[in-house]
């Protein structure tokens, strides 16, 4: 397919923005663009330059006979301090608190643009490290999961708290839940995780931290690696003792009966 250097230039782009973090020869546009590898070369210059001024991603070449280009997605911090700002007012609503304490979130992490910031704002603040998949439990952070990997163009797998037969052969572990103060039970299928895999877990809303615990005794059972943990929202009047995540909000005071909501930005952006 011959294309000008300007339509050219306009699918490139658009390959590898839906296809980060993945290895493509020069060779691979130069045939089916019908142009010269020296004229791609050129081109993904010019792409190069222009994503990273716009902060939408960085091109890295790759030489020798296998090489090719990779494009990793970014986000600069203003743009991304400003969505997390713009998500602090929303969840300071005070119509969001639910009988019990709990936040309603379902609105949030079901907006497609919103969980796409959510995904490349978690995905950058992992930049440089290597990550096999991500995992969540089902089923609050499923949304938040399926956005992070997307972007990290990797796997996600989900951990359940019952078991399905369609998931085959699965390991268990026993985890106290911080919400109810009970001992219960997480399951992962044997065929989601490979082992040696670098893993990434993610949530939506960290309490007390037994569920992020169960995730990461699932990851030795499969004798995977944790990279880190992320969570859209975090309570800070909990104590959590030797847990280390990033969170993109806080909550820094929930006030049930006179219906009121203190969030702050979260450590997602600390050095």
């Amino acid at each position: 397919m011959k294309l000008r250097r300007s339509e050219r230039m306009v699918v490139i782009s658009n390959y590898l923005i839906n296809n980060p973090y993945t290895l493509t020869s020069l060779n691979t546009f130069a045939d089916k663009y019908e142009a010269a590898k020296s004229s791609i070369s050129e081109d993904v210059a010019i792409i190069k330059r222009a994503f990273e001024n716009s902060h939408i991603g960085h091109i890295e070449t790759v030489t020798g006979a296998s090489g090719g280009v990779i494009f990793t997605p970014t986000i600069s911090e203003q743009e991304a301090k400003a969505i997390v700002e713009g998500l602090c007012e929303r969840l300071s609503e005070s119509d969001r608190i639910l009988p019990g304490g709990y936040i309603y979130l379902s609105d949030l992490l079901s907006t497609p643009h919103i969980l796409q910031s959510i995904g490349r704002i978690i995905a950058s603040s992992f930049a440089g490290q290597k990550i096999d998949a991500v995992m969540t439990v089902a089923t609050k952070g499923v949304p938040i999961a399926n956005a992070v990997a997307n972007v990290l163009n990797v796997p996600f797998v989900i951990v359940r708290r019952d078991l399905k037969i369609t998931e085959g052969s699965t390991v268990s572990v026993n985890y106290a839940s911080g919400s109810s103060d009970r001992i219960e039970k997480m399951f992962l299928s044997k065929r989601s995780l490979k082992p040696s895999s670098r893993v990434l877990i993610v949530d939506d809303f960290l309490k007390g931290g037994g569920t992020i615990t169960g995730m990461i005794s699932l990851l030795k059972e499969f004798e995977s690696e944790l990279v880190g943990v992320a969570v859209f929202a975090d309570n800070g009047q909990e104590k959590r003792d030797n847990l280390s995540y990033k969170s993109l909000l806080t909550v820094t005071n929930i006030d049930v009966k006179e219906q009121k909501l203190e969030v702050e930005r979260g450590n997602i952006f600390d050095q």
